[in-house]
């Protein structure tokens, strides 16, 4: 439990944080520096990042040579490196996208040392939570699962259903129900609409090690949160003052919650 000001008991990860592109892929891509820099989680790591966790992971590279929140054994079209981006646009020129011997190797180099320092992370001593952070779009795009839904300020993903509770077809629920809507009250006293488990559960970060670490007593809960709290409405600009902002209240919120649970 986290006194004021306190390093809060987290790892938190940020898995779509950037936008860097390792040489070893750069010539495989058929989307260009702008069209790259669009994969990211626009604001992630200015508001997330400054938070006093235990230890913060940002991603090293663009999720579009191997993305760390897919399941490192899913190599279809859309896993660990996918075959279109989250416009549909085709990633990789033609004739040269990535086979399964390549997605494997991309695999070696930079999925899996990321995921071995996550691990090593939550092995630390008065590890609570893991807090997987991301960002997403004020309306839901026509390929999500919202597509024209006005979203929540932040959207809280234990795997479960929308009061977080259990839900058919997606196992354990990575944080007790109770726990996520503390946050969730938290969050709300902070002035921030919450919506749970709409329209993103959690992906595979929260899935893989959220079963672990409740068999320790700790939790894992993915955080989204709406661009329009800090970005201009075409998406390419964060304003500094106010993501500052919202990384001042989710610190609040994540202390009176933490100290709760």
């Amino acid at each position: 439990m986290p006194k004021p000001g306190a390093l809060l008991p987290l790892v938190i990860t940020l898995p779509h944080c950037s936008d860097a592109l390792p040489p070893q892929a750069a010539g495989y891509l058929a989307l260009g520096p702008l069209e790259v820099e669009q994969s990211v989680d626009l604001g992630s790591s200015e508001v997330f990042g400054p938070l006093p966790a235990l230890r913060v992971l940002p991603a090293p590279h663009t999720r579009l040579v191997a993305d760390l929140n897919r399941s490192c054994e899913d190599l279809g079209p859309k896993g660990v490196v996918a075959a279109a981006d989250y416009a549909g646009r085709a990633v990789f020129a033609p004739g040269q996208a990535p086979d399964d011997a390549l997605k494997r190797q991309w695999v070696e180099l930079f999925w899996r040392p990321w995921h071995r320092s996550l691990a090593l992370a939550l092995e630390a001593p008065g590890v609570v939570a893991l807090l997987d952070g991301h960002s997403l779009d004020g309306v839901g795009p026509a390929e999500a699962p919202d597509p024209g839904t006005r979203r929540a300020d932040v959207v809280l993903g234990n795997r479960g259903g929308p009061g977080g509770e259990p839900a058919p077809g997606r196992g354990e629920v990575t944080c007790p129900p109770r726990s996520l809507r503390l946050l969730g009250q938290a969050l709300e006293a902070e002035g921030l609409s919450v919506a749970y488990n709409t329209p993103y559960f959690g992906g595979h970060i929260v899935a893989h090690y959220g079963p672990l670490l409740r068999a320790r007593g700790a939790v894992a809960v993915q955080m989204e949160l709406n661009k329009d709290l800090y970005a201009d409405s075409g998406y390419r600009r964060v304003y500094p003052e106010k993501a500052a902002e919202l990384s001042r209240r989710l610190n609040r919120a994540l202390e009176w919650a933490l100290s709760r649970w």
